[in-house]
């Protein structure tokens, strides 16, 4: 696994795995990433980028949930989607449409977006510069409070279903926003302020740990649809869905840029 580094003020600054953490007693602890000292929470500075450069810097970023009872939920972000605001097809403010359900997508940067999909499920959103554009949480790493994740998840399964395995538990949209408990409260509210849910700073790699590929459900809309506005961590067990056509097309290039260097 490649050695991290301090992060860079460029919009191509991303987070990797590094090497497997050792044992811990502590069964909530990542499975996936060496264990540091608590992060520094991210402010309005950090949101405020364009979309893309947005939706590449969250990974490896960590999404907390303060819970009513005092316990914190906490994932890592592994997936994530860009949605480009009026120009975007396939974006919900596409032509620069506003509605009611849509607002936190035209708020300042940082402001959480949480839709319904299907009539019971929801995702989760953070928007961007840009008119209208927000970038899409796709998927979390578990990394501290497995069980209350695993209640969660398994309420709103069908009962006599398998257990869940850790990386399954947020390697979803949906999936994600049960196991945390985003709920339609969280809509418009700031991630930069807010008192129960937050992003905490990481540590980053290079670039070249990023798969860009397109994104997921929106087959309908065109040329939008093909466009590589999916960007996840290379070959990180909580990723949705893997595109090997594009990892395969992303190690080339990535050994042609360090031929050129």
């Amino acid at each position: 696994m490649m050695a991290l580094r301090k992060r860079r003020a460029v919009c191509e600054a991303t987070s990797v795995p590094s090497k497997e953490a050792k044992s811990q007693s502590d069964s909530d602890r990542s499975r996936y990433f060496a264990q540091t000292d608590p992060q520094q929470r991210l402010g309005e500075k950090f949101f405020d980028q364009p979309c893309v450069c947005l939706a590449k810097a969250l990974l490896g970023k960590v999404l907390v949930h303060k819970c009513d009872d005092g316990a914190e939920l906490r994932g890592r972000i592994v997936e994530t989607e860009a949605y480009l605001g009026g120009e975007d097809k396939a974006s919900h403010s596409a032509g620069g449409k506003r509605t009611e359900r849509n607002t936190a997508m035209f708020m300042k940067p940082g402001t959480i977006y949480v839709y319904p999909i299907y009539g019971i499920y929801l995702c989760m959103n953070v928007s961007s510069q840009g008119e209208g554009a927000a970038v899409l949480l796709r998927s979390l790493e578990p990394v501290q409070g497995h069980q209350v994740m695993r209640q969660l998840r398994t309420a709103k399964r069908k009962e006599g279903a398998r257990q869940l395995k850790d990386k399954e538990l947020c390697n979803g949209p949906s999936k994600l926003c049960q196991a945390l408990k985003i709920t339609r409260c969280f809509d418009r509210r700031d991630l930069a302020s807010d008192v129960e849910v937050w992003l905490e700073d990481a540590e980053v790699a290079e670039p070249s740990a990023i798969v860009s590929t397109s994104r997921i459900g929106i087959e309908s809309h065109g040329e939008w649809a093909k466009k590589p506005l999916r960007f996840y961590l290379r070959g990180h067990p909580c990723v949705s869905v893997v595109d090997k056509v594009a990892e395969k097309l992303s190690g080339i290039n990535t050994e042609e840029n360090k031929e050129t260097l």
